[in-house]
């Protein structure tokens, strides 16, 4: 017969209640077991006293007929001392998803071209600085750089600002008369 050191839920929905047993492996979870070594509520703080209780005679009892712990009921007997910590690996738990792949997938492209985009856009303000600071390699390096106004080229003016509103008003009492 194999046996199993499990949890065994009792109590209601939402509101769990474990007793730590001795069962054989075949029967259900809370079915039939050998014998109750104590219990586990969840809810209370994890630095409860009361939130494991075990019975550890009859607990190595159990473990020296050849009963295997579950993952938490060895977890338990790991923090009470009982049993040596073993290593556990499971590297497929903390890989994200697909969708998230994709998602930071996305993210990094974005991320490049906006890098990109600005060290474009540093480098190009670099070439610009240092063409301004060939040019002006005759001028004091202390002495601020003056700033080249040229003006703007203006539409010829065929007459004054005054005579413009005369001929419109001449235009129409020669039509009128």
């Amino acid at each position: 017969m194999a046996m199993k050191i499990r949890l065994a839920r009792g109590g209601s929905r939402k509101r769990p209640h474990y007793a730590i047993v001795a069962s054989d492996s075949r029967m259900p979870r809370d079915g039939r077991f050998k014998e109750k070594l104590g219990t586990y509520n969840p809810l209370l703080p994890k630095d409860s006293e009361d939130r494991v209780k075990m019975n550890m005679d009859r607990v190595r009892f159990w473990l020296d007929q050849g009963a295997q712990p579950t993952d938490r009921v060895s977890r338990f007997l790991e923090a009470a001392g009982e049993k040596e910590k073993t290593e556990r690996s499971n590297p497929d738990k903390a890989k994200p998803g697909k969708k998230a792949r994709e998602r930071a997938e996305e993210k990094a492209t974005k991320a490049a071209a906006v890098d990109a985009a600005v060290d474009g856009a540093a480098e190009a303000g670099a070439a610009e600085a240092a063409s301004a600071e060939s040019d002006g390699a005759d001028s004091d390096p202390g002495a601020p750089e003056e700033a080249v106004v040229e003006p703007a080229e203006e539409a010829p003016a065929t007459g004054t600002e005054e005579e413009a509103p005369a001929e419109a008003a001449g235009d129409g009492e020669e039509d009128a008369g």
